[in-house]
Protein backbone atom coordinates (compact mmCIF):
# COMPACT_ATOMS: atom_id res chain seq x y z
CA UNK A 1 0.00 0.00 0.00
CA UNK A 2 1.51 3.61 -1.15
CA UNK A 3 1.58 5.81 1.87
CA UNK A 4 -0.36 8.90 1.60
CA UNK A 5 1.95 12.11 0.93
CA UNK A 6 1.99 14.59 3.73
CA UNK A 7 3.41 17.74 1.43
CA UNK A 8 5.15 20.39 3.57
CA UNK A 9 5.65 24.05 2.24
CA UNK A 10 8.81 25.66 4.02
CA UNK A 11 12.16 27.07 3.40
CA UNK A 12 13.07 27.18 7.26
CA UNK A 13 15.43 24.18 7.85
CA UNK A 14 14.64 23.77 11.63
CA UNK A 15 10.89 23.81 10.92
CA UNK A 16 11.67 21.21 7.94
CA UNK A 17 13.88 19.06 10.04
CA UNK A 18 11.33 18.58 12.99
CA UNK A 19 8.80 18.27 10.80
CA UNK A 20 10.36 15.30 8.49
CA UNK A 21 11.48 14.17 11.63
CA UNK A 22 7.91 13.71 13.83
CA UNK A 23 5.34 13.02 10.76
CA UNK A 24 7.04 10.21 8.83
CA UNK A 25 5.08 7.97 10.84
CA UNK A 26 1.89 9.74 9.36
CA UNK A 27 3.07 8.78 5.70
CA UNK A 28 5.82 10.09 3.28
CA UNK A 29 6.87 13.67 3.94
CA UNK A 30 7.91 15.79 0.96
CA UNK A 31 8.90 19.27 1.05
CA UNK A 32 9.44 22.00 -1.20
CA UNK A 33 11.04 25.64 -0.42
CA UNK A 34 7.75 27.49 -2.44
CA UNK A 35 4.17 26.49 -2.92
CA UNK A 36 4.56 27.18 -6.58
CA UNK A 37 7.00 24.74 -7.16
CA UNK A 38 5.16 21.91 -5.64
CA UNK A 39 1.71 22.16 -7.68
CA UNK A 40 3.00 19.68 -10.07
CA UNK A 41 3.35 17.07 -7.05
CA UNK A 42 0.00 18.09 -6.09
CA UNK A 43 -1.90 18.34 -9.06
CA UNK A 44 -0.20 14.56 -9.68
CA UNK A 45 -0.67 13.43 -6.25
CA UNK A 46 -3.45 14.67 -4.13
CA UNK A 47 -2.15 15.31 -0.68
CA UNK A 48 -3.37 13.74 2.40
CA UNK A 49 -2.25 17.04 4.19
CA UNK A 50 -0.75 20.41 3.70
CA UNK A 51 1.52 22.27 5.61
CA UNK A 52 2.01 25.64 5.07
CA UNK A 53 4.67 28.16 6.65
CA UNK A 54 4.03 31.77 5.87
CA UNK A 55 7.29 32.98 6.67
CA UNK A 56 7.99 36.13 4.47
CA UNK A 57 5.90 34.47 1.62
CA UNK A 58 3.81 37.02 0.54
CA UNK A 59 2.18 35.11 -2.49
CA UNK A 60 1.49 32.13 -0.89
CA UNK A 61 -1.70 33.18 0.24
CA UNK A 62 -3.43 33.88 -3.05
CA UNK A 63 -1.90 30.85 -4.51
CA UNK A 64 -2.80 28.43 -1.80
CA UNK A 65 -7.00 30.29 -1.83
CA UNK A 66 -6.86 29.44 -5.52
CA UNK A 67 -5.53 25.83 -5.40
CA UNK A 68 -8.47 25.24 -2.43
CA UNK A 69 -11.18 26.54 -4.87
CA UNK A 70 -10.66 23.90 -7.07
CA UNK A 71 -12.75 20.78 -6.42
CA UNK A 72 -10.37 18.52 -6.41
CA UNK A 73 -8.25 19.74 -3.43
CA UNK A 74 -11.22 21.78 -1.72
CA UNK A 75 -10.84 18.77 0.87
CA UNK A 76 -7.28 18.95 1.30
CA UNK A 77 -6.37 20.06 5.17
CA UNK A 78 -4.19 22.61 5.11
CA UNK A 79 -2.30 23.73 8.43
CA UNK A 80 -0.07 26.41 8.74
CA UNK A 81 2.67 28.02 10.39
CA UNK A 82 3.31 31.27 12.04
CA UNK A 83 6.11 32.94 13.74
CA UNK A 84 6.28 33.74 17.31
CA UNK A 85 6.01 37.28 16.33
CA UNK A 86 3.53 36.79 13.88
CA UNK A 87 0.18 38.41 14.55
CA UNK A 88 -3.19 35.87 13.59
CA UNK A 89 -3.87 36.73 9.91
CA UNK A 90 -7.31 37.64 8.84
CA UNK A 91 -8.84 34.11 8.81
CA UNK A 92 -11.72 35.44 6.29
CA UNK A 93 -9.30 35.72 3.56
CA UNK A 94 -7.07 32.45 3.97
CA UNK A 95 -8.43 29.29 3.08
CA UNK A 96 -6.52 27.46 6.33
CA UNK A 97 -8.10 24.54 8.68
CA UNK A 98 -5.71 25.08 11.59
CA UNK A 99 -2.60 26.74 12.31
CA UNK A 100 0.69 26.17 14.62
CA UNK A 101 3.04 28.97 15.88
CA UNK A 102 6.65 27.90 15.29
CA UNK A 103 7.89 27.53 18.55
CA UNK A 104 4.99 24.94 19.42
CA UNK A 105 6.00 22.62 16.51
CA UNK A 106 7.53 19.55 17.77
CA UNK A 107 5.12 19.31 20.95
CA UNK A 108 2.06 19.74 19.13
CA UNK A 109 2.39 18.93 15.07
CA UNK A 110 1.60 15.41 15.49
CA UNK A 111 -1.63 16.45 17.16
CA UNK A 112 -2.38 19.30 15.34
CA UNK A 113 -1.87 17.22 12.00
CA UNK A 114 -3.75 14.05 12.86
CA UNK A 115 -6.96 16.37 14.10
CA UNK A 116 -6.40 18.54 10.78
CA UNK A 117 -7.16 15.36 8.51
CA UNK A 118 -9.59 13.70 11.05
CA UNK A 119 -11.93 16.54 10.59
CA UNK A 120 -12.16 16.81 7.33
CA UNK A 121 -12.86 13.28 6.48
CA UNK A 122 -15.94 14.44 8.80
CA UNK A 123 -16.97 17.59 7.41
CA UNK A 124 -16.19 17.59 3.83
CA UNK A 125 -18.42 15.20 1.50
CA UNK A 126 -16.14 14.49 -2.01
CA UNK A 127 -15.84 11.58 -3.77
CA UNK A 128 -13.13 9.51 -2.93
CA UNK A 129 -11.57 8.25 -6.05
CA UNK A 130 -12.25 12.09 -7.94
CA UNK A 131 -12.17 14.02 -5.06
CA UNK A 132 -15.24 16.05 -6.53
CA UNK A 133 -18.42 17.24 -4.51
CA UNK A 134 -20.55 14.41 -4.05
CA UNK A 135 -24.62 13.61 -3.58
CA UNK A 136 -25.26 16.08 -0.59
CA UNK A 137 -22.99 19.30 -2.37
CA UNK A 138 -24.50 18.35 -5.89
CA UNK A 139 -28.27 18.72 -4.35
CA UNK A 140 -27.26 21.66 -2.66
CA UNK A 141 -25.98 23.33 -5.29
CA UNK A 142 -29.28 22.63 -7.66
CA UNK A 143 -31.33 23.65 -5.05
CA UNK A 144 -30.08 26.67 -3.95
CA UNK A 145 -30.37 27.73 -7.90
CA UNK A 146 -34.09 26.70 -7.75
CA UNK A 147 -34.54 28.92 -4.62
CA UNK A 148 -32.87 32.17 -6.12
CA UNK A 149 -34.74 31.61 -9.47
CA UNK A 150 -31.47 31.32 -11.33
CA UNK A 151 -31.38 30.15 -15.38
CA UNK A 152 -29.09 27.61 -15.84
CA UNK A 153 -28.09 23.89 -17.05
CA UNK A 154 -27.49 21.06 -15.59
CA UNK A 155 -25.65 17.69 -17.34
CA UNK A 156 -25.99 14.64 -16.11
CA UNK A 157 -22.89 12.37 -17.40
CA UNK A 158 -22.61 8.36 -18.25
CA UNK A 159 -20.62 6.38 -19.19
CA UNK A 160 -21.86 3.53 -21.63
CA UNK A 161 -19.99 0.11 -21.84
CA UNK A 162 -18.56 0.48 -18.59
CA UNK A 163 -19.48 -2.71 -16.88
CA UNK A 164 -17.73 -4.67 -19.64
CA UNK A 165 -14.66 -2.48 -19.54
CA UNK A 166 -13.97 -3.09 -15.80
CA UNK A 167 -14.86 -6.74 -15.85
CA UNK A 168 -12.06 -7.36 -18.20
CA UNK A 169 -9.47 -4.75 -17.28
CA UNK A 170 -9.81 -5.17 -13.68
CA UNK A 171 -11.31 -2.16 -11.14
CA UNK A 172 -7.98 -0.81 -10.78
CA UNK A 173 -8.09 0.34 -15.15
CA UNK A 174 -11.84 1.31 -14.31
CA UNK A 175 -11.23 3.89 -11.38
CA UNK A 176 -8.57 5.53 -13.62
CA UNK A 177 -11.31 5.45 -16.40
CA UNK A 178 -13.22 7.44 -13.10
CA UNK A 179 -10.65 9.80 -12.66
CA UNK A 180 -9.84 11.14 -16.00
CA UNK A 181 -13.51 11.38 -16.79
CA UNK A 182 -14.03 13.37 -13.42
CA UNK A 183 -11.12 15.88 -14.35
CA UNK A 184 -12.06 16.09 -18.39
CA UNK A 185 -15.42 17.49 -17.23
CA UNK A 186 -14.32 19.54 -14.68
CA UNK A 187 -11.56 21.20 -16.87
CA UNK A 188 -13.77 21.50 -19.90
CA UNK A 189 -16.48 23.35 -17.66
CA UNK A 190 -13.90 25.75 -16.31
CA UNK A 191 -11.90 26.30 -19.40
CA UNK A 192 -15.27 27.49 -21.23
CA UNK A 193 -15.06 30.83 -18.14
CA UNK A 194 -18.50 29.59 -16.73
CA UNK A 195 -19.06 31.62 -13.91
CA UNK A 196 -20.54 29.99 -10.84
CA UNK A 197 -19.88 26.46 -12.89
CA UNK A 198 -19.77 23.34 -10.63
CA UNK A 199 -19.17 19.90 -11.42
CA UNK A 200 -20.16 16.96 -9.23
CA UNK A 201 -19.43 13.17 -8.95
CA UNK A 202 -22.96 11.56 -8.17
CA UNK A 203 -21.36 7.82 -8.31
CA UNK A 204 -19.81 5.01 -10.12
CA UNK A 205 -19.76 6.44 -13.62
CA UNK A 206 -22.52 9.41 -12.85
CA UNK A 207 -21.13 12.88 -12.78
CA UNK A 208 -23.00 16.32 -13.24
CA UNK A 209 -22.27 19.48 -13.94
CA UNK A 210 -23.61 22.83 -13.79
CA UNK A 211 -22.71 25.78 -16.16
CA UNK A 212 -24.33 28.77 -17.90
CA UNK A 213 -26.98 27.83 -21.13
CA UNK A 214 -25.13 29.62 -23.12
CA UNK A 215 -22.43 27.39 -23.57
CA UNK A 216 -23.89 24.30 -22.65
CA UNK A 217 -23.60 22.84 -26.16
CA UNK A 218 -19.94 23.76 -26.86
CA UNK A 219 -19.10 21.95 -23.02
CA UNK A 220 -21.29 18.60 -24.36
CA UNK A 221 -19.23 18.47 -27.90
CA UNK A 222 -15.64 19.46 -26.23
CA UNK A 223 -16.21 16.68 -23.61
CA UNK A 224 -17.10 14.57 -26.25
CA UNK A 225 -14.49 15.11 -28.42
CA UNK A 226 -11.95 14.82 -25.35
CA UNK A 227 -13.14 11.49 -24.02
CA UNK A 228 -13.16 9.70 -27.54
CA UNK A 229 -9.81 11.01 -27.90
CA UNK A 230 -8.25 9.71 -24.97
CA UNK A 231 -10.84 6.51 -24.24
CA UNK A 232 -8.70 4.73 -26.60
CA UNK A 233 -5.19 4.70 -24.76
CA UNK A 234 -7.09 2.66 -21.85
CA UNK A 235 -7.41 -0.65 -23.86
CA UNK A 236 -4.52 -3.14 -24.73
CA UNK A 237 -3.26 -3.16 -27.93
CA UNK A 238 -4.68 -6.11 -29.45
CA UNK A 239 -8.09 -4.50 -28.84
CA UNK A 240 -7.37 -1.15 -29.79
CA UNK A 241 -6.67 -2.87 -33.44
CA UNK A 242 -9.91 -4.95 -33.62
CA UNK A 243 -11.82 -1.62 -32.43
CA UNK A 244 -13.44 -3.89 -29.30
CA UNK A 245 -13.35 -6.03 -26.58
CA UNK A 246 -15.27 -9.48 -25.61
CA UNK A 247 -16.78 -9.67 -22.37
CA UNK A 248 -19.17 -11.38 -20.52
CA UNK A 249 -23.15 -9.82 -20.80
CA UNK A 250 -25.42 -9.64 -17.79
CA UNK A 251 -26.29 -13.10 -18.22
CA UNK A 252 -23.03 -14.51 -18.64
CA UNK A 253 -22.40 -14.71 -22.36
CA UNK A 254 -19.23 -14.05 -24.01
CA UNK A 255 -20.43 -10.90 -26.24
CA UNK A 256 -18.24 -8.25 -28.29
CA UNK A 257 -18.27 -4.40 -26.82
CA UNK A 258 -17.21 -1.50 -28.46
CA UNK A 259 -15.00 1.16 -26.66
CA UNK A 260 -16.40 3.09 -23.93
CA UNK A 261 -18.24 5.98 -24.85
CA UNK A 262 -19.86 9.27 -23.42
CA UNK A 263 -23.92 10.29 -22.80
CA UNK A 264 -24.91 13.46 -21.56
CA UNK A 265 -28.33 14.23 -21.07
CA UNK A 266 -29.34 18.60 -20.29
CA UNK A 267 -31.90 20.44 -19.11
CA UNK A 268 -32.27 23.94 -19.21
CA UNK A 269 -33.48 25.17 -15.66
CA UNK A 270 -35.77 28.40 -15.06
CA UNK A 271 -36.66 28.21 -11.08
CA UNK A 272 -39.63 29.65 -12.13
CA UNK A 273 -40.68 26.51 -13.26
CA UNK A 274 -39.11 23.95 -10.58
CA UNK A 275 -39.22 23.85 -6.80
CA UNK A 276 -37.14 20.97 -5.92
CA UNK A 277 -33.45 19.48 -7.25
CA UNK A 278 -35.03 15.91 -7.89
CA UNK A 279 -37.34 17.57 -10.89
CA UNK A 280 -34.37 18.97 -12.27
CA UNK A 281 -32.04 15.30 -12.14
CA UNK A 282 -35.43 13.49 -12.84
CA UNK A 283 -35.61 15.37 -16.52
CA UNK A 284 -31.75 15.46 -16.77
CA UNK A 285 -31.69 11.47 -16.17
CA UNK A 286 -34.59 11.10 -19.13
CA UNK A 287 -32.73 12.92 -21.61
CA UNK A 288 -29.82 11.28 -20.34
CA UNK A 289 -31.66 7.42 -21.23
CA UNK A 290 -33.25 9.10 -24.27
CA UNK A 291 -29.60 9.53 -25.55
CA UNK A 292 -28.57 6.35 -24.95
CA UNK A 293 -30.33 5.03 -27.56
CA UNK A 294 -28.03 6.41 -30.32
CA UNK A 295 -24.89 4.43 -30.81
CA UNK A 296 -21.51 6.15 -29.47
CA UNK A 297 -21.19 9.14 -27.91
CA UNK A 298 -23.95 11.89 -27.64
CA UNK A 299 -25.75 14.65 -25.59
CA UNK A 300 -29.87 15.76 -25.74
CA UNK A 301 -31.20 18.31 -24.72
CA UNK A 302 -34.33 19.53 -23.16
CA UNK A 303 -35.04 23.10 -23.89
CA UNK A 304 -39.28 22.71 -22.66
CA UNK A 305 -38.03 24.93 -19.62
CA UNK A 306 -35.55 27.48 -20.94
CA UNK A 307 -36.55 30.77 -22.62
CA UNK A 308 -32.98 32.38 -24.21
CA UNK A 309 -34.44 35.82 -23.80
CA UNK A 310 -35.21 35.55 -19.82
CA UNK A 311 -30.97 35.59 -19.62
CA UNK A 312 -30.86 39.10 -20.37
CA UNK A 313 -33.73 40.04 -17.94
Amino acid sequence: MISPTILVISGFPPTVDILKRTLVQMGRVIVFDHLHSALDLIYNETPLLMIVDLFEEPETIPLLNSLKEDPLFAGVPVLVILDEEHTSPDWESIQADDYIRRQFIEQEILTKTRLCVLRSKRVVEVNPLTRLPGNIAINRQIQSRIDNRLIFTLGYVDLDHFKPFNDKYGFSRGDDVIRITGRLILNIVKGNYSQGSFVGHIGGDDFIFITEPLIAEDVCRDLIGAFDHIIPSFYDEEDRQAGFIQSKDRKGHLKRFPFLSITIGVVYVNGLHFTHYGEVTEIASEMKQYAKKQVGSCYKMNCRSYDPQEEGR
